[in-house]
């Protein structure tokens, strides 16, 4: 979008940039998968290495990048949890696929996540958010484990980092975007392959919460500024 102005009717991106249809899927849903499932990817497949046994815990979990977590989490035979400001969207969570929904204004959020972990913690976050919440993020993780922070949503907040925890914990804090893997032939590549299997499979399926015409642009971002979708906003042309 930053490179290639591709927010537009007619658009012209390099050939790398180009993935063919998937069949298994609608135009719609083919124009919803790659940025959040190849976001969620390189820092769960990637870079952690998620697999059995594993703890994910998963912000914003009903943006499209939170629920493809969910499902990349699944997939790779681990147990999301997933944390929403308040239990509104926790039945569609549930539905989706989530283990465990963690409402974070009604909760005590670290209490919650020791006791669904049996007080070991989860190895790994993934956080879009950043802000107030992020140091108990890093209270939540088991030793030696890993935060990615991805995004400040919470960009009015301050966000602390309590190293005394991190230094006794062993653990680690990232910071991750989509480029890393997009980037990089071989990494892009390899990406690809996994969400393509993975969408054959039904493992992985994009959540489109909402279609609109393009006509009605403003409408979309005035929908987006409610937050309240839950998953990919599509735009037909």
């Amino acid at each position: 979008m930053n490179d290639y102005n591709t927010y537009g009717e007619v658009i012209l991106a390099p050939e790398h940039a180009v993935v063919k249809h998937p069949k298994s899927l609608s135009f719609a849903e083919a124009a919803s998968v790659w940025m959040m499932f190849v976001t969620a990817y390189g820092a769960l497949i990637e870079d952690a290495k998620v697999t059995k046994g594993d703890f994910v815990v998963i912000p914003a979990a009903s943006s499209s990048v939170g629920l493809a977590a969910v499902q990349i989490t699944n997939y790779a035979g681990a147990t999301p949890i997933a944390l929403t400001r308040t239990s509104a969207k926790k039945k569609q969570l549930l539905e989706a696929g989530t283990a465990h929904v963690i409402a974070t204004q009604e909760v005590d959020l670290v209490k919650e996540v020791m006791r669904i972990t049996d007080g070991k913690g989860a190895r790994v976050v993934f956080d879009p958010v950043g802000g107030a919440n992020f140091s108990k993020l890093i209270s939540v993780l088991a030793f030696q484990g890993i935060a990615y922070i991805y995004g400040l949503l919470a960009e009015d907040e301050a966000t602390q980092i309590p190293v005394l925890q991190m230094i006794a914990k062993l653990v680690t804090v990232k910071a991750h975007n989509i480029w890393l893997t997009s980037g990089d032939e071989s990494r892009r590549k390899a990406a690809v392959e996994y969400v393509l299997k993975g969408l054959e499979s039904g493992a992985l399926k994009p959540v489109i919460d909402r279609s609109f015409k393009f006509d009605d642009i403003r409408e979309v971002h005035r929908y987006l500024e409610n937050n309240g979708q839950f998953g990919k906003i599509v735009v037909t042309v």
